[in-house]
């Protein structure tokens, strides 16, 4: 007879410790593509650092107004960030969040619904406008909440945030890994995808249960081992480009070589603070030096503090 782990991993219950761990290696794989622009190119981490006032505009948005709320209070609260709303309030012009609704005539057939986030620096974010068109709103709201939340990219994994969602009224466990790892105290604002990849990747080893945890640990190395030789040749320009950018929906080569460009700083960063990787100063000059020969000022200014 087979032996079991028991306890749920990403709502199952009951499978087999050869399952759990496919499943643990598959969710890590979605959590490194969720750190990857539609557009191809690796993103830092934008996270609320305030409480969210949000208001609803449009001729048709009190059609859609309980819905969205509940999707924005089911994010918030994962999350841990206050959401107040100030439509119709002499606050509204307060709203750091904007929820419009347009006529169905809006917007495109193949994006029916968008999520702008402002901020100043790629740490904190500042104001939200997400769009939606009449007709498509109620699909729309869980996938577009997770974005207000600053989680931009879209993997092919079991996530609302998948083009192809597995569910459309709630979220997958998942999408609350990310909320609970994006928010927790461990992460920062501004980090890399090398920095919170750990972060991201705890937090789904912790809702394991307890038996499978050891296993998860060994595969959760090995697939940073594997992610960072990935990476490192892709910044460095050798092979297919990854998956991952092929995946992300509206990659261009243009795109792709920023890619490399920010893919080179991140592992340089990496190298120089021992995130994902061990530290290492030589490996840690060598990436950085790429990068600020692409005219990446982040690794030049690194470079600079470091030679000091």
């Amino acid at each position: 007879m087979r032996r079991t782990c028991w306890g749920l991993l990403l709502g199952l219950a009951m499978l087999p410790c050869a399952a759990l761990a496919d499943d643990f290696d598959q969710g890590l794989q979605t959590l490194w593509e969720v750190l990857w622009h539609q557009s191809g190119t690796p993103t830092r981490i934008v996270r609320w650092e305030n409480d969210i006032k949000v208001r609803f505009t449009g001729a048709t948005a009190a059609a859609h107004h309980d819905h969205m709320m509940q999707a924005l209070r089911t994010v918030t609260g994962e999350a841990g960030v206050k959401l107040v709303e100030v439509t119709g309030t002499p606050e509204a012009d307060q709203a750091n969040l904007v929820v419009e609704v347009l006529p169905d005539t809006a917007l495109e057939d193949n994006q029916p619904c968008v999520t702008f986030l402002d901020f100043r620096t790629e740490t904190r974010i500042d104001t939200a406008l997400v769009q939606m068109r009449d007709r498509d709103a109620w699909r729309c709201a869980y996938h577009e909440s997770m974005h207000v939340m600053g989680v931009r990219g879209h993997p092919a994994g079991q996530t609302v945030l998948s083009y192809f969602p597995w569910k459309i009224d709630g979220l997958l466990p998942l999408d609350r890994v990310m909320l609970h790892a994006w928010y927790s105290p461990k992460m920062m604002g501004g980090m890399t995808p090398f920095e919170s990849l750990p972060v991201l990747a705890d937090e789904l080893l912790a809702s394991l249960p307890p038996a499978a945890r050891p296993a998860a640990t060994a595969a959760r190395d090995q697939f940073f081992a594997t992610t960072v030789r990935q990476m490192q040749a892709y910044a460095d320009g050798r092979g297919d480009v990854p998956a991952v950018v092929k995946r992300s929906g509206k990659s261009t080569p243009e795109g792709i070589r920023f890619g490399r460009g920010e893919m080179s700083y991140f592992l340089g960063v990496a190298y120089l603070e021992g995130s994902t990787v061990p530290r290492d100063a030589t490996q840690a000059v060598r990436w950085l030096e790429r990068a600020a020969t692409m005219g990446n000022r982040g690794a030049q200014a690194r470079l600079g503090a470091f030679r000091q």
